[in-house]
């Protein structure tokens, strides 16, 4: 019995919508394997730079952009 396991699809989504409701408009968040690094996840702008995270799978690469991009978010609410 699995008791709520988020997919990496679920993870994707709720970071997506998060940036998008803070900051408009975003071209993608999406995951990759990268030979050297491991897994990269990354969030691409319109308007801004990109945000990148490293992990050491594809559930934490996820885990550790979404709370890269709260902290943004706070700060931001903060000003």
């Amino acid at each position: 019995m699995v008791d709520n396991v988020k997919t990496i699809d679920q993870r994707i989504d709720r970071i997506y919508d998060m940036a998008r409701e803070h900051f408009g408009e975003v071209r993608f968040v999406g995951i990759k394997r990268h030979t050297k690094i491991g897994w990269v996840a990354k969030i691409q702008f319109d308007e801004f730079e990109s945000l990148v995270s490293e992990g050491k799978d594809a559930d934490d690469a996820l885990k550790k952009l979404r709370k890269r991009l709260k902290k943004i978010i706070e700060r931001y609410n903060m000003v």
